[in-house]
């Protein structure tokens, strides 16, 4: 180990995290006399993780770093992140609320909300800028409203437009297949909380750019074993010629809408990656 002081339990590795947390920490509101507490809570209350954690300690120093560097709190009140141990190390995980709340934190989104959708379900796509409808008796027994078809991720924008991205069960099945504990860990035991999370990671590469989502979600995708992958899970083959695809897909459309959209000027500053994204992103929503 690094650090020169002995360590007698967990809690010792915990607390001789403080200088590093303290300079690499992203929020000012997460504070390491808070966080530290939280962290030796969910380690005493968990015999498993407490023993993964004194076997492999380097990775109980990278998941409190983690909760510093991504800024986000392991208050089990917010269910927004954990300490879990997953193939011999100890990580951090963070939930598909974790994830809506670094958004909305950073100001790239106002709001949002993801559910699953089921087959009893009425749900209606009302357009790219627009909430979609979805219907259903919140009283109903799953087995009543039937099995699970997909889920969709509703976001409110600064500017006041709704962005909607939507995934059927074939395609989250498939990114559950990319995972390496696709069949295990966490698809196993919280197959829903995984699909939403799934699709909250999916719709937040059209959102505006946060660098501490992006940095919580490579962190899952690497040191969680999650192995969600970018742009490669939703595009079912390789775009052409994306800006002339592009204009096919929005004729007919409000110019200054469509732009506002786009957040561009004008259609001579739109780049091939942005077109592409815009692409997926309309594809998606008519599926």
């Amino acid at each position: 180990m690094s650090n020169q002081v002995a360590v007698r339990n967990v809690n010792d590795i915990v607390l001789q995290q403080e200088r590093v947390f303290n300079d690499v920490c992203a929020d000012n509101k997460i504070l390491f006399a808070k966080e530290s507490q939280f962290a030796m809570q969910l380690l005493q209350a968990n015999e498993f993780l407490n023993k993964i954690a004194w076997a492999n300690q380097s990775s109980l120093q990278n998941a409190i770093i983690n909760v510093a560097s991504v800024g986000i709190s392991l208050n089990p009140a917010t269910k927004h992140a954990y300490l879990v141990p997953r193939k011999g190390v100890v990580c951090l995980d963070i939930s598909y609320m974790g994830l809506i709340h670094l958004a909305q934190s950073a100001g790239s989104i106002t709001w949002a909300q993801c559910k699953l959708v089921r087959a009893s379900d009425t749900y209606s796509n009302r357009g790219l800028d627009k909430s979609p409808d979805h219907s259903y008796n919140a009283f109903a027994t799953d087995d009543k409203r039937g099995a699970i078809v997909g889920g969709y991720c509703t976001v409110k924008l600064p500017d006041g437009d709704f962005l909607t991205h939507e995934m059927n069960l074939e395609a989250i099945k498939k990114i559950q297949s990319l995972s390496s504990a696709g069949q295990k860990g966490p698809w196993k035991d919280h197959w829903d909380e995984m699909a939403r999370k799934t699709i909250v990671k999916q719709s937040s590469k059209y959102w505006p750019r946060v660098d501490r989502l992006d940095n919580a979600i490579h962190m899952l995708n690497t040191d969680a074993d999650e192995g969600l992958d970018a742009i490669k899970d939703v595009t079912p083959q390789a775009i052409d010629n994306p800006i002339d695809e592009l204009m096919k897909l929005i004729e007919g459309k409000p110019v200054d809408k469509v732009l506002k959209w786009l957040k561009v000027e004008s259609f001579d500053q739109l780049s091939t990656e942005a077109a592409t994204r815009a692409v997926i992103a309309i594809r998606n929503s008519k599926q």
